[in-house]
């Protein structure tokens, strides 16, 4: 019999893709970090309090007359 070479045949699950994947993840994180910072920025930097001047009055109700 004659002797035949053996032929290998790799296959692969389409590994190239996780670089893109990779990439939208951080993308979606970074937007994710930002939409936080401009949520919570007044918080961040220690301005949280601010002077409320309101004008409040209240009107008791008069007593019944008997």
């Amino acid at each position: 019999m004659a002797e035949r070479e053996r032929e290998v045949i790799v296959t692969g699950d389409g590994g190239g893709g996780s670089g893109a994947g990779m990439l939208i993840g951080v993308i979606l994180v970074l937007a994710v970090l930002a939409v936080l910072f401009f949520v919570f920025k007044d918080n961040i930097f220690g301005s949280g309090t601010t002077d409320i001047n309101a004008d409040v009055k209240i009107d008791a109700p008069a007593a019944p007359s008997k």
